[in-house]
Protein backbone atom coordinates (compact mmCIF):
# COMPACT_ATOMS: atom_id res chain seq x y z
CA UNK A 1 0.00 0.00 0.00
CA UNK A 2 1.42 3.47 -0.48
CA UNK A 3 2.02 5.90 2.20
CA UNK A 4 -1.50 7.85 3.21
CA UNK A 5 0.75 11.11 2.97
CA UNK A 6 1.63 10.69 0.01
CA UNK A 7 -0.30 12.35 -2.78
CA UNK A 8 -1.97 10.71 -6.09
CA UNK A 9 -1.90 11.83 -9.88
CA UNK A 10 -4.38 12.22 -11.74
CA UNK A 11 -5.22 8.57 -13.93
CA UNK A 12 -4.55 10.46 -17.14
CA UNK A 13 -0.73 11.45 -16.04
CA UNK A 14 -0.38 7.72 -14.33
CA UNK A 15 -1.08 6.67 -18.45
CA UNK A 16 1.28 8.79 -19.73
CA UNK A 17 4.80 7.41 -20.33
CA UNK A 18 7.24 10.46 -20.30
CA UNK A 19 10.68 10.34 -21.95
CA UNK A 20 12.22 13.11 -20.69
CA UNK A 21 14.62 14.92 -22.61
CA UNK A 22 17.08 12.28 -24.68
CA UNK A 23 19.86 15.00 -24.64
CA UNK A 24 19.76 14.85 -21.21
CA UNK A 25 22.74 13.02 -19.67
CA UNK A 26 21.53 11.88 -16.71
CA UNK A 27 25.20 9.76 -15.30
CA UNK A 28 26.75 11.69 -12.61
CA UNK A 29 29.97 9.34 -11.92
CA UNK A 30 30.26 8.07 -15.46
CA UNK A 31 29.24 4.54 -16.87
CA UNK A 32 27.53 2.37 -14.10
CA UNK A 33 29.36 -0.16 -12.48
CA UNK A 34 28.88 -3.70 -14.72
CA UNK A 35 27.07 -5.89 -12.71
CA UNK A 36 26.24 -9.62 -13.73
CA UNK A 37 22.80 -10.28 -14.42
CA UNK A 38 21.65 -13.07 -11.74
CA UNK A 39 17.80 -13.76 -11.49
CA UNK A 40 16.94 -15.74 -8.26
CA UNK A 41 13.89 -17.48 -7.03
CA UNK A 42 12.10 -14.63 -4.61
CA UNK A 43 13.75 -14.78 -1.16
CA UNK A 44 11.52 -13.89 2.05
CA UNK A 45 15.06 -11.83 3.26
CA UNK A 46 14.35 -9.51 0.85
CA UNK A 47 11.42 -7.69 1.92
CA UNK A 48 13.58 -7.60 5.64
CA UNK A 49 16.40 -5.94 3.98
CA UNK A 50 13.67 -3.23 2.87
CA UNK A 51 12.30 -3.03 6.35
CA UNK A 52 15.48 -2.35 7.85
CA UNK A 53 16.83 -0.10 5.25
CA UNK A 54 13.51 1.73 5.58
CA UNK A 55 13.75 2.20 9.52
CA UNK A 56 17.30 3.68 8.95
CA UNK A 57 16.35 6.06 6.22
CA UNK A 58 13.56 7.41 7.98
CA UNK A 59 15.83 7.77 10.96
CA UNK A 60 18.37 9.43 8.97
CA UNK A 61 16.31 11.81 7.43
CA UNK A 62 14.75 13.22 10.22
CA UNK A 63 11.10 13.58 8.99
CA UNK A 64 12.21 15.18 5.34
CA UNK A 65 10.57 11.78 4.02
CA UNK A 66 6.98 12.08 2.75
CA UNK A 67 7.31 7.94 1.41
CA UNK A 68 9.73 5.29 1.51
CA UNK A 69 7.88 2.79 -0.61
CA UNK A 70 9.33 -1.14 -1.50
CA UNK A 71 9.04 -1.64 -5.52
CA UNK A 72 10.66 -3.59 -7.91
CA UNK A 73 10.72 -7.58 -8.31
CA UNK A 74 11.96 -8.14 -4.76
CA UNK A 75 8.65 -6.56 -3.28
CA UNK A 76 6.24 -9.32 -5.06
CA UNK A 77 6.29 -12.40 -3.40
CA UNK A 78 6.73 -15.25 -5.91
CA UNK A 79 8.57 -13.58 -8.40
CA UNK A 80 11.98 -14.22 -9.62
CA UNK A 81 14.37 -10.99 -9.38
CA UNK A 82 17.79 -9.69 -9.29
CA UNK A 83 19.28 -9.79 -5.56
CA UNK A 84 18.74 -5.64 -5.57
CA UNK A 85 15.78 -3.90 -3.42
CA UNK A 86 14.55 -1.27 -5.17
CA UNK A 87 13.28 1.63 -2.95
CA UNK A 88 11.07 4.78 -4.00
CA UNK A 89 11.69 7.87 -1.87
CA UNK A 90 9.15 10.29 -1.89
CA UNK A 91 10.72 13.61 -0.79
CA UNK A 92 8.82 17.33 -0.67
CA UNK A 93 11.38 18.46 -3.11
CA UNK A 94 14.18 16.78 -5.43
CA UNK A 95 15.96 19.71 -6.75
CA UNK A 96 16.72 20.48 -3.00
CA UNK A 97 19.57 18.04 -2.88
CA UNK A 98 20.66 19.82 0.42
CA UNK A 99 17.85 18.72 2.20
CA UNK A 100 18.37 15.06 1.96
CA UNK A 101 21.21 14.00 -0.26
CA UNK A 102 24.04 14.79 2.71
CA UNK A 103 22.18 12.11 4.94
CA UNK A 104 21.83 9.87 2.06
CA UNK A 105 25.49 10.27 1.52
CA UNK A 106 26.13 9.16 5.31
CA UNK A 107 24.40 5.99 4.78
CA UNK A 108 26.95 4.46 2.07
CA UNK A 109 24.40 5.69 -1.21
CA UNK A 110 25.72 7.00 -3.78
CA UNK A 111 24.30 9.38 -6.49
CA UNK A 112 24.65 8.03 -9.31
CA UNK A 113 22.06 9.73 -12.17
CA UNK A 114 19.98 12.75 -11.89
CA UNK A 115 17.04 13.29 -14.22
CA UNK A 116 15.98 16.47 -14.06
CA UNK A 117 13.78 16.33 -17.31
CA UNK A 118 12.05 12.76 -16.62
CA UNK A 119 10.20 13.55 -13.38
CA UNK A 120 13.38 15.02 -11.72
CA UNK A 121 14.22 11.34 -10.56
CA UNK A 122 17.05 10.55 -8.52
CA UNK A 123 18.84 7.63 -8.18
CA UNK A 124 21.08 6.55 -5.52
CA UNK A 125 23.19 2.91 -5.14
CA UNK A 126 23.58 1.29 -2.58
CA UNK A 127 26.58 -1.84 -2.18
CA UNK A 128 26.46 -3.45 1.09
CA UNK A 129 23.68 -4.52 0.75
CA UNK A 130 22.59 -3.51 -2.48
CA UNK A 131 19.98 -1.11 -3.15
CA UNK A 132 18.68 1.44 -5.99
CA UNK A 133 17.35 4.01 -4.39
CA UNK A 134 15.06 6.35 -6.58
CA UNK A 135 13.99 9.56 -5.41
CA UNK A 136 11.16 11.34 -6.64
CA UNK A 137 8.60 14.34 -5.46
CA UNK A 138 5.02 14.14 -4.64
CA UNK A 139 2.11 13.05 -7.04
CA UNK A 140 5.19 11.65 -9.30
CA UNK A 141 3.29 9.75 -11.98
CA UNK A 142 6.31 6.97 -12.22
CA UNK A 143 6.56 6.53 -8.16
CA UNK A 144 2.38 5.78 -8.99
CA UNK A 145 2.89 3.42 -11.71
CA UNK A 146 5.83 1.34 -9.73
CA UNK A 147 3.11 0.74 -6.83
CA UNK A 148 0.08 -0.23 -9.27
CA UNK A 149 2.61 -2.73 -11.14
CA UNK A 150 3.63 -3.77 -7.47
CA UNK A 151 0.06 -4.35 -6.35
CA UNK A 152 -0.83 -5.96 -9.70
CA UNK A 153 1.36 -8.89 -9.87
CA UNK A 154 0.73 -9.59 -6.24
CA UNK A 155 -2.40 -10.27 -6.66
CA UNK A 156 -2.80 -11.45 -10.61
CA UNK A 157 -0.31 -14.72 -10.34
CA UNK A 158 -0.80 -15.15 -14.25
CA UNK A 159 1.01 -12.05 -14.89
CA UNK A 160 3.30 -12.45 -12.50
CA UNK A 161 3.85 -15.88 -14.01
CA UNK A 162 4.31 -14.52 -17.24
CA UNK A 163 6.35 -11.74 -16.05
CA UNK A 164 8.62 -13.91 -14.19
CA UNK A 165 9.13 -16.12 -17.25
CA UNK A 166 10.30 -12.89 -19.35
CA UNK A 167 12.63 -11.87 -16.82
CA UNK A 168 14.62 -15.15 -16.69
CA UNK A 169 14.79 -14.91 -20.88
CA UNK A 170 15.58 -11.17 -20.83
CA UNK A 171 18.33 -12.50 -18.16
CA UNK A 172 20.12 -14.95 -20.06
CA UNK A 173 22.73 -13.19 -22.39
CA UNK A 174 21.79 -9.76 -21.24
CA UNK A 175 25.02 -7.40 -22.00
CA UNK A 176 24.03 -5.21 -18.97
CA UNK A 177 21.28 -3.92 -17.11
CA UNK A 178 19.82 -1.06 -19.59
CA UNK A 179 20.20 -4.23 -22.33
CA UNK A 180 17.83 -6.59 -19.68
CA UNK A 181 15.29 -4.06 -18.72
CA UNK A 182 14.75 -3.52 -23.11
CA UNK A 183 14.06 -6.81 -23.40
CA UNK A 184 11.71 -6.51 -20.86
CA UNK A 185 9.84 -3.90 -22.18
CA UNK A 186 7.25 -5.16 -24.35
CA UNK A 187 5.63 -7.05 -21.54
CA UNK A 188 5.93 -4.54 -18.96
CA UNK A 189 3.71 -2.00 -21.40
CA UNK A 190 1.76 -5.51 -21.52
CA UNK A 191 0.69 -5.34 -17.80
CA UNK A 192 0.29 -1.72 -17.52
CA UNK A 193 -2.54 -2.04 -20.28
CA UNK A 194 -4.66 -4.56 -18.40
CA UNK A 195 -3.95 -2.57 -15.00
CA UNK A 196 -5.51 0.43 -16.81
CA UNK A 197 -8.03 -1.31 -18.32
CA UNK A 198 -9.25 -2.93 -14.85
CA UNK A 199 -9.29 0.80 -13.18
CA UNK A 200 -11.73 2.09 -16.27
CA UNK A 201 -8.63 3.99 -17.80
CA UNK A 202 -8.93 5.21 -21.11
CA UNK A 203 -6.47 7.49 -23.12
CA UNK A 204 -7.72 10.89 -24.24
Amino acid sequence: MRNSAEQWPAPSAIMTFDKGDPDENPRVAGRPVPEVIRIEPHAPEWTARFETARAVLAAALHGRVRGITHVGSTAVPGLPSKPVIDIDLTVSDPEDEDAYLPHLTALGYRLTVRERTWYHHRMLRHDAPRINLHVFGPGCPEHARHVLFRDWLRTHPDDRDRYATVKRAAGAGAADVQDYNMKKQDEIYRIYHNIFASRGWTAG
